[in-house]
């Protein structure tokens, strides 16, 4: 059965052609999948101490230097003297603060950091800010607060530049580390999202690190990203995401009205080698919201909106991902038609869009130029 339903999108109004219901998907080598249906909700669970790994196992596309990991041998700031009971809330506030390369000291064993406040990223200190957790540190919001928070627009942070959305500096790189537990509920000043991590301005770019259990608002037409929120990157370049893992497993996931595990307006993605499963988009009503609906529901893995910008899906695994309305593992749209999204040696499976995809790409819905290319990949 075929479903074409008229709906608004941003400033656009199209016809999303959706929801065909067949049996199973094929694997596709530049050609075009057979659309498939699935409805299993996820549910939500504690971080637990088997979590899965980082990144995507069988993922080996070539990453370009760009999007690898800083060396951090030489750190600006250490958190920690070497015990658990050092690597406090209030240090590793202080050290993101002050920015530079940041390692830490907490033990030969893994710790967890519960913040209790959330670290903000300084606008006019220093122009790199790199946190290393060298795999034996998880940041926790405790499910109350935000983990990390940068805004170039943000007069709390220091503006340095008249044209703050377009700023150079500063560059945030998160590698080796596990943030969860991160919920933005309440931020919507700063236009909400971002249960883990919010970023407006500057670069920002993640290596070999874990996203578990991120929340971010339940409804809202725009809001998303339950791990990791983008508004602006400077000179439109691109936000690198590098093996790093989103949910993983069930009980691992993120939730948001829209954007369960990456949101953001006008940014280019670049996803590469990585493990996306398990996240919800919760909301109710699309974008803009039908009549009388809170709005959101779209995007389960990924939402992408805005004019002209790109998403690459390269070596990367998107499984059990969902959405109430479109877009089970990723929504995409273009208002003006030039944006494009490339999915390559990559498989897409079992990622139910409950509201409406695009006919042919099960667990897609997209409006750009073109069509999605698909090569080497498979979606089912």
């Amino acid at each position: 059965m075929r479903l074409t339903r008229l709906t608004q999108l941003g400033t656009a109004v199209v016809v999303a052609a959706c929801l065909v219901a067949v049996g199973s998907g094929t694997s596709i080598a530049d050609g075009v999948p057979t659309p498939r249906l699935a409805t299993a909700p996820n549910t939500a669970a504690p971080d637990r101490g088997s979590a899965p790994s980082a990144g995507n196992p069988h993922g080996h596309v070539p990453v370009p230097a760009a999007a690898r990991a800083v060396d951090t041998s030489h750190p600006d700031r250490v958190v920690g003297r070497g015990t658990p009971h050092s690597c406090t809330s209030d240090a590793v506030v202080r050290a993101i603060r002050a920015g530079g390369v940041i390692r830490f000291n907490c033990g030969p064993r893994h710790k967890t950091i519960r913040l209790t406040r959330t670290a903000a990223v300084r606008n006019d200190r220093m122009h790199r800010v790199v946190i290393d957790g060298r795999g034996k540190i998880t940041l926790t919001g405790a499910g109350k607060r935000r983990i990390l928070y940068m805004n170039t627009c943000d007069p709390r942070l220091g503006i340095t530049t008249s044209h703050c959305q377009d700023q150079a500096t500063p560059r945030l790189v998160l590698q080796n580390i596990t943030l969860a537990n991160g919920n933005s509920v309440g931020s919507r000043r700063d236009g909400g999202g971002g249960g883990a991590v919010f970023v407006r301005g500057g670069r920002v770019k993640v290596v070999n690190s874990r996203f578990f259990n991120n929340r971010c608002e339940a409804t809202g037409p725009d809001i998303g990203g339950a791990a990791i929120r983008v508004l602006d990157q400077f000179d439109d370049k691109a936000v690198y995401i590098t093996h790093s893992t989103f949910g993983g497993a069930p009980g691992y996931g993120g939730v948001c009205s829209n954007g369960g595990a990456l949101s953001s307006i006008g940014v280019t993605w670049v996803v590469l080698n990585s493990l996306i499963t398990h996240n919800r988009a919760i909301g109710r009503g699309a974008n803009p919201p039908h009549a009388g609906t809170p709005g959101g529901g779209s995007g389960g893995g990924i939402y992408n909106d805005g004019n002209r910008f790109r998403l690459f899906v390269r070596g990367t695994v998107m499984r059990h991902n969902r959405a109430r309305e479109g877009g089970g593992a990723i929504f995409f749209v273009s208002n003006d038609r030039t944006g494009t999204l490339l999915i390559a040696r990559s498989t897409l499976k079992r990622n139910p869009s409950l509201g409406f995809e695009t006919a042919g790409y099960p667990g897609i819905f997209f409006l750009g130029r073109g069509h999605p290319q698909v090569r080497h990949s498979t979606i089912e």
